[in-house]
C-alpha cells in the first residue's frame, strides 16, 4: 500500500467538480419503506416558538379520564385523537429563545458558543425511508427566517414562509424550457460521481482498510443522494397535481400570525392530500408587534414574560386559544379528508409543541406538547415527573417507530415513549 501521507486538504476532483471528504484516519495527524397494503404514512412537526401558559393547558387528571382545559376545549371533537404530555423535555436543552434550535434535535446547550446542531427529527426520517413523493419535505414557517429543519452536518434547512410560492412549488408547473432547464441542473448533480471516479479509485489504494471501509459507506451515502437526484429528475417531468382551490394571496402583515397560519395549514393540508410529500415541519413565531386580534394590546413577545400579570395572561390567553383553534381546524380538515386505509388524520402525526415551558423565564423544563393522529391509542393525559423530567426524544423514538423505521435511539433518547401504544 502506498504509505504517503494525505493532506487534510485533499478532494476528489474531476472535470471542474470538487468533492470533499470525510474525517479518516489515514489524513491524521496531517488533517482533520412502507408494505404495499400499509397505509401511507406521514409525520407533520409544529413548534410555536413562545411557549403555552402551562395552566390553561395541562390537565390536573391522569389518564383517560381527563378534563379538557381552557387550550383544550377548541379539541373537544378529537378528544380521542391526540395525547398530552407533561412532565417532558429534552435533557441538557436550556439556553431560553435558542432552544427553538433544538426542538426537533435535541442538541444540547444551544445557547452555548460552542454549540453544533444535530439532524432533526424530520431529516432523519427522509435519510432512512425510501423517496416516494415530489418533495422529501417542506420545511415551512409563517414569519420568514429559519424553520426547524436541521441537516446532519448541523446547517439549517431553508425554510419556505410565503404561501403563494409553497403553493406553486407544489402545484403548478413551469414552462416546458423550465423543466428543461431544473432536468439539466439535476442531471448535473446526479454525475458528480462519474466526474471523480478516477480520483476515487486512487485515493481507495493509499488508505488504510479501515478508512476503506469508511469511504465506502461514504460513497454509498452519495450514490443514494445521486438516486434521489435521479427520482427528482424523473419528478420533474411529470405534471403536478391539480387542485380545485385557487392560489393563496400572501398576508401583507408580518404579525397576523392567525392568517398566516392559517395559509400554511391549509396548504400543509393540500401537500399531505395530494401526497406531494410525506414530511412537513412549521415554525410558528412570535413577535415583538401586536398581532391583529381583538382584545390584544400588547405585543406577544412582551405577554410571554407575563410575570403573572392578570392583564398579561389575559391577553396571552386571547393569542393562545386563537393557536388552539387553528390547530382544531387543521385536525379536523384531516379528519374529514378520506383515502383508501382510513382518513388523512388517522395515517399523519401532528407534533405540536414548544421549546419553551415558561415563556414568563424562559424555563426549557415541562414542555408543552401534544401529539395528534397517527395511529396511536390516544385520548389521554400521560404525566411525568415535573422535576425530573421524561426524554422528550423518547417519543421521537416512537414516532420512528410509527413509520417504520426500527431505531432504538435518537439522540439522548433512552427507548420509545412509555404509555404511547399503537391502536
Amino acid at each position: 500500500m502506498n504509505n504517503s501521507p494525505i493532506s487534510r486538504r485533499t478532494f476528489l476532483r474531476g472535470t471542474g467538480v470538487a468533492l470533499a471528504l470525510p474525517m479518516l484516519e489515514s489524513v491524521a495527524p496531517y488533517a482533520l419503506g412502507t408494505a404495499a397494503n400499509d397505509p401511507i404514512r406521514r409525520m407533520v412537526c409544529c413548534c410555536t416558538t413562545l411557549g403555552i401558559h402551562a395552566e390553561n393547558l395541562f390537565p390536573t387528571k391522569v389518564g383517560r379520564d381527563f378534563e379538557l382545559t381552557p387550550y383544550l376545549e377548541p379539541l373537544e371533537e378529537q378528544h380521542d385523537d391526540f395525547t398530552i404530555f407533561s412532565g417532558v423535555s429534552h435533557p441538557d436543552v436550556d439556553g431560553g429563545h435558542s432552544s427553538e434550535a433544538s426542538f426537533l434535535t435535541a442538541a444540547p446547550h444551544p445557547g452555548a458558543s460552542s454549540f453544533r446542531n444535530t439532524i432533526s427529527l424530520d431529516q432523519f426520517v427522509l435519510e432512512k425511508l425510501p423517496p416516494a413523493t415530489r418533495f422529501g419535505g417542506l420545511v415551512l414557517n409563517i414569519g420568514g427566517g429559519n424553520g426547524l429543519s436541521v441537516s446532519r452536518s448541523g446547517v439549517k434547512v431553508p425554510a419556505d414562509s410565503r404561501p403563494s410560492e409553497v403553493f406553486k412549488k407544489l402545484f403548478v408547473d413551469g414552462t416546458p424550457r423550465e423543466v428543461a432547464r431544473q432536468s439539466e441542473r439535476l442531471r448535473d448533480g446526479r454525475s458528480i460521481m462519474d466526474t471523480v471516479a478516477e480520483d476515487t479509485k486512487r485515493l481507495q489504494r493509499k488508505v488504510t482498510a479501515r478508512d476503506r471501509d469508511k469511504l465506502d459507506e461514504y460513497f454509498t451515502t452519495v450514490r443514494e443522494v445521486e438516486q434521489r437526484l435521479k427520482l427528482a429528475e424523473d419528478w420533474a417531468k411529470k405534471p403536478k397535481p391539480a387542485v380545485t382551490v385557487p392560489p393563496p394571496t400572501d398576508v401583507q402583515n408580518a404579525f397576523d400570525f392567525v392568517a398566516r397560519t392559517r395559509l400554511m395549514f391549509d396548504l400543509t393540508h393540500l401537500a399531505l392530500q395530494t401526497d406531494s410529500t410525506r414530511v412537513i415541519t412549521l415554525m410558528i413565531q412570535g413577535h415583538n408587534s401586536v398581532p391583529p386580534v381583538q382584545g390584544v394590546t400588547i405585543d406577544w413577545h412582551n405577554l410571554s414574560h407575563h410575570g403573572k400579570d392578570p392583564e398579561k395572561l389575559a391577553q396571552l390567553r386571547i393569542l393562545e386559544l386563537e393557536q388552539m383553534k387553528l390547530l382544531a381546524s387543521f385536525l379536523a380538515k384531516l379528519k374529514s379528508s378520506r383515502e383508501s386505509s382510513g382518513d388523512l388524520l388517522a395515517n399523519t402525526m401532528v407534533l405540536y409543541g414548544s421549546n419553551l415551558g415558561n415563556g414568563s423565564s424562559h424555563d426549557t423544563k415541562n414542555l408543552p406538547v401534544l401529539l395528534a393522529g397517527g395511529g396511536f391509542r390516544h385520548g389521554q393525559h400521560l404525566a411525568f415527573d415535573e422535576k425530573d423530567n421524561y426524554p422528550l426524544p423518547n417519543l421521537f423514538v416512537s414516532m420512528l417507530h410509527r413509520l417504520g423505521i426500527e431505531t432504538d435511539k435518537f439522540t439522548n433518547s433512552t427507548g420509545p415513549l412509555r404509555g404511547l401504544e399503537m391502536a
